[in-house]
């Protein structure tokens, strides 16, 4: 799908004020949080987040941002409901975190978190289920449920092994502590750190070039690495066969064969199909 093909104008827009708000911005699909006071990580939020994303499945675009539009990006989880449900019942947390983190996984396309202000818990954790993190200089982010007797429930723990290694996994889930966003980019957690005022630039800047890139390769980009991740390197080879044909009947690989030819590396312009 080209540019041209996603709307960007304000009828793609979603109520603002909603608890996760939605619109177009060319090609790049944002997603913003704005379920006050913090963007808590609740029953609600999950399936509201699932929604958004199965819109931008639908939508066309290829990539997404997902930021938030409140003073923080997400102060964790609410504690007070996640007592009265799982603490008070059988020990069952049924707030759909798998469907959640495979919602994130399976989305074909790329998606950027923009992080700002406070991203403890849960708020990680929405965090890493995203592909890119890139966050303002002044973030403050951690694992911080073993402060309350807990530990990351929504994928956290697995997810920062796969990024910064088991030992800095157990670090910041044990200890519970925030980190400033350079530690966490040295320790591989997160992509990319920006100054504050440059954040929602920066995080439109990769979007945009993401969704300039070719996506049916993209696409095949996150499955290969999920496998890799589930099922190891060789299954991850085994399935390569089949992935990449896609890629080699698109017009994108036509495209960039051609340019390549006629203008050299990094010149083509790629339509997403």
């Amino acid at each position: 799908m080209s540019k041209a093909d996603v709307s960007d104008d304000s009828s793609a827009r979603s109520d603002s004020s909603a608890p996760v708000a939605r619109y177009l911005d060319g090609p790049v699909a944002v997603i913003t949080m704005n379920h006050r006071p913090y963007n808590l990580l609740d029953q609600e939020l999950p399936e509201q987040l699932i929604d958004a994303l199965r819109w931008v499945s639908e939508s066309g675009a290829r990539a997404a941002i997902l930021n938030s539009g409140l003073r923080h990006f997400s102060a964790g989880a609410d504690l007070n409901a996640m007592l009265q449900t799982a603490g008070q019942g059988d020990g069952t947390l049924d707030w759909s975190m798998l469907e959640f983190l495979r919602a994130f996984d399976e989305l074909p396309i790329p998606i950027v978190a923009a992080v700002h202000g406070i991203c403890v818990g849960g708020g990680l954790e929405m965090a890493l289920a995203c592909d890119l993190i890139i966050a303002s200089e002044s973030a403050k982010i951690g694992s911080v449920e073993a402060t309350v007797g807990l530990h990351p429930l929504a994928g956290g723990i697995q997810r920062l092994t796969q990024r910064a290694g088991a030992a800095r996994a157990k670090e910041m889930a044990m200890l519970g502590r925030r980190y400033d966003a350079r530690t966490l980019e040295r320790w591989n957690v997160i992509n990319r750190v920006v100054a504050d005022e440059h954040l929602v630039e920066a995080a439109a800047t990769l979007a945009r070039e993401l969704a300039g890139g070719p996506t049916v390769a993209h696409a095949a980009t996150k499955a290969l690495v999920t496998i890799a991740i589930n099922e190891g390197v060789g299954a991850a080879d085994t399935a390569m066969t089949e992935l990449q044909k896609p890629i080699f009947l698109s017009e994108d690989f036509r495209t960039g064969v051609e340019s390549f030819t006629q203008n050299g590396p990094g010149m083509a312009s790629f339509v997403g199909r």
